[in-house]
C-alpha cells in the first residue's frame, strides 16, 4: 500500500464522537463555527495563527488579514525571524 492509498480524499467531521464523511462546506462550516465560539467565549486573543515563512508575502499578508481583521486577534506568527 503506497501512501496515496491512504490519504484522506474528503474532510471528515466528528459526530458523537465517531468520524463520518462530509462534504467541503460543511467541514469549513463546522471549523468557522468552532472558531466563532471559541471567540465569543474567550474573546479574540484566543485565537492564533501560524503561517509559513517559505511561502509567498501574499499568502502570509492574507493570513494577518484575516486573523486581524476577521477575528481581531494579533495573534499571528509567520516564523520570518530567522
Amino acid at each position: 500500500m503506497s501512501k496515496h492509498d491512504t490519504r484522506l480524499t474528503t474532510p471528515l467531521v466528528r459526530d458523537n464522537g465517531a468520524l463520518r464523511p462530509a462534504t467541503w462546506d460543511e467541514a469549513l462550516d463546522r471549523a468557522a463555527a468552532g472558531f466563532r465560539a471559541a471567540v465569543e467565549k474567550h474573546g479574540p486573543q484566543t485565537f492564533g495563527l501560524f503561517s509559513c515563512s517559505k511561502t509567498t508575502n501574499e499568502m502570509n499578508y492574507l493570513a494577518q488579514k484575516f486573523a486581524r481583521t476577521v477575528v481581531g486577534s494579533n495573534n499571528i506568527d509567520s516564523c520570518n525571524r530567522t
